[in-house]
């Protein structure tokens, strides 16, 4: 889709309504669909990429995708509105009133800065992203609030805002994504200087960003919504609470927080709305080691990435069996929305020909496989096991104080 694309789209509801009845089956059919009631065949291409795109997106936003419009890279590095809607609120808190976004993409975060009362200067350097952003402030009606540009963000004059939101591009064309801060958009050493600039910094990232990058004194926090971690979050200056935290973004609304070291301002509730639990740890970078327990704990990859394994194991009495892998024992089951937690009934040194005989003693024909510290490929070691029962257990592969090793757990 081009400029001109857009800008017809805008003003032809009829035509992305006639995509939208159309879409999703045979993208032949379709399009000829479209185009035997007289349409172009690149304005219809361009109507069924968005019926297709805002099919996807609702997972996104709900029922505002509808409404709004898309391309593929912005959907798939766009926020979530549950977790935009999360930092505004936190933003909110804070006494934030004005906000640069910088690298504001399709436009997630500022619509839901702008929802929770805060005007904002939005700019994104490719001309086509600025103008979708600006369709989708004008579609849901927040004109008023929102100032979209096509702007350098490196231009910005950012001292004139309260904070300052980036969220630097981390995919190029016919490279994908980019995984080295030097070759984000805005550069890294633009957006790491933000904070020196502006205090109230909020800097969006990769969940996989090196921590070595946190700036100093700032919160590091990576986010997980549905067991699907989905982002680290930056938060500088007087908006840090705590040096590192995990935060499950669902129902369970749940953050499990390290403390700072002694000496340093005590923490303080997350403003982004108090969630059903923060548990603080003791601070112990290691936690405690010894035997495998009944019961397994499989952490949730926003703890496991916030580096709070050890502060997770200690809220459930639990211990680690390898210091190096991030599953947790406990001899009693204890509730936690941090970690899915399951049953040991076996624990096998692991090889194959003892696997397969224990499997098939138990009448086992299906397995839920999962690993940490294994090079075994599941699907591989699925069809070496040749198994045909009926029951199903699940089958964990780790490592147990640095041997290879198998765990059979009751079904779940």
């Amino acid at each position: 889709m081009d400029l001109d694309l857009l800008a017809e789209l805008r003003n032809r509801d009829e035509v992305l309504s006639a995509a939208a009845e159309v879409a999703g089956g045979d993208p032949l059919t379709a399009a000829t669909a479209l185009r035997v009631r007289g349409l172009d065949p690149g304005l219809a291409a361009a109507a069924l990429t968005q019926a297709t795109l805002r099919r996807s997106a609702r997972a996104k936003f709900g029922a505002a995708a509808d409404l709004m419009f898309f391309t593929r890279a912005g959907l798939e590095q766009a926020t979530r509105s549950v977790v935009a809607e999360r930092r505004a609120a936190r933003l909110a808190a804070a006494g934030v009133r004005t906000l640069a976004d910088l690298g504001c993409g399709l436009g997630s975060d500022a619509l839901a800065a702008a929802r929770a009362g805060i005007h904002v200067y939005a700019v994104d350097a490719d001309p086509l992203t600025a103008a979708i952003a600006a369709a989708n402030v004008a579609a849901l009606g927040l004109t008023d609030r929102i100032e979209v540009t096509c702007a350098d963000a490196t231009t910005v004059e950012v001292s004139r805002y309260d904070a300052v939101f980036a969220d630097p591009a981390r995919r190029k064309a016919g490279r994908g994504r980019v995984f080295d801060p030097a070759s984000f958009s805005p550069p890294w050493d633009f957006v790491a200087g933000l904070a020196e600039r502006v205090p109230r910094t909020v800097l969006k990232l990769a969940p996989g960003i090196d921590h070595a990058l946190l700036p100093p004194g700032a919160e590091g926090e990576w986010v997980s919504v549905g067991g699907d971690l989905v982002e680290a979050a930056f938060w500088c200056g007087p908006l840090a609470s705590v040096p590192r935290r995990a935060s499950l973004v669902d129902p369970r609304g749940a953050s499990l927080i390290a403390p700072r070291p002694a000496g340093g301002p005590a923490g303080e509730r997350d403003p982004g709305g108090p969630p059903l639990h923060e548990l603080t740890g003791s601070g112990e970078t290691n936690g405690p080691v010894g035997a495998v327990g009944r019961w397994i704990y499989d952490p949730d990859p926003a703890v496991v990435r916030s580096h709070l394994v050890a502060e997770f194991a200690e809220t459930v009495g639990g211990r680690l069996a390898d210091p190096e892998i991030a599953y947790v024992y406990a001899d009693e089951a204890v509730d936690t929305p941090f970690a899915r937690r399951l049953e040991v009934t076996d624990v096998v040194p692991f090889s194959l020909k003892r696997l397969r005989a224990l499997l098939r003693e138990r009448n086992v024909g299906r397995l839920e496989i999962r690993k940490r510290g294994s090079a075994l490929e599941p699907e591989q070691l699925r069809r070496d096991l040749k198994l045909s029962g009926s029951a199903a257990v699940g089958l964990v592969l780790t490592r147990v104080a640095g041997a290879p090793t198998a765990l059979v757990t009751s079904h779940s």
